[in-house]
């Protein structure tokens, strides 16, 4: 008599488990390069920003989507609207050790004895200032703040400018601006604006901007 050669039940269940498995694999395979780290760092920045605005006139946005005038699309990791200004935030969650010029186009992150180039960041944030000051063209440019903030547990090994800080900073770095930037009337106004002119956060935007960034840099690790 020849054995059976269908699974038995406890064999199916095994097949049914490696193929979630090879499943939740595959979608994390395809995830952008440094997704789940930037992400984490965007979470702690935004939860202290959402403190910041419990007691404060303030108003806190994340992973915001703008849609510009030649259809691409650009992505701010957090927007602060107080009376004291329009606070334009990127976030970076690294490691190791940071060697950074503000005139530089590239930075460096050093971690053991492997060196990764990346981005300026504050020149990567200006982008998103200027297209914050096309959008209310009303407000002064000194009134918009290009802040990058480091939430891993990086160090930097050359000076620092007054617009980059350690997540522990930043709070303190925002309350030395003094208020009367804008009145609450504004603050509700740009609030309003934003909501209205962001993308929907789904992972539909997410793929379109990802998509976007690979076509014009070659990757997406650095760039939104």
């Amino acid at each position: 008599m020849f054995a059976s050669s269908a699974p038995s039940g406890l064999d199916f269940i095994c097949l049914l488990l490696l193929a979630f498995i090879g499943l939740i694999m595959t979608r994390t395979h395809k995830e952008p390069r440094g997704w789940s780290a930037q992400n984490s760092g965007e979470v702690l920045v935004g939860r202290s920003l959402k403190e910041y605005c419990k007691n404060n006139d303030a108003h806190v946005l994340n992973c915001v989507t703008l849609r510009l005038k030649d259809g691409s699309t650009t992505q701010i990791d957090h927007i602060l609207i107080s009376t004291k200004g329009i606070f334009v935030i990127e976030t970076k969650h690294y490691t190791g050790w940071i060697f950074a010029n503000p005139e530089s186009k590239k930075w460096a992150q050093v971690l053991y004895r492997n060196k990764h180039l990346f981005q300026n960041p504050l020149f990567q944030n200006y982008k998103h200032v200027k297209e914050i000051q096309h959008i209310f063209h009303f407000l002064k440019p000194k009134h918009i703040h290009n802040i990058v903030v480091f939430s891993g547990d990086a160090i930097f090994k050359t000076a620092r400018t007054d617009n980059t800080c350690y997540l522990e900073e930043l709070i303190p770095r925002i309350e030395g601006y003094p208020s009367g930037a804008l009145s609450l009337n504004h603050v509700q106004f740009c609030v309003g604006q934003f909501e209205y002119m962001r993308l929907e956060i789904t992972q539909k935007t997410d793929i379109e901007h990802h998509a976007y960034l690979t076509q014009k840099y070659g990757r997406t690790h650095d760039f939104s």
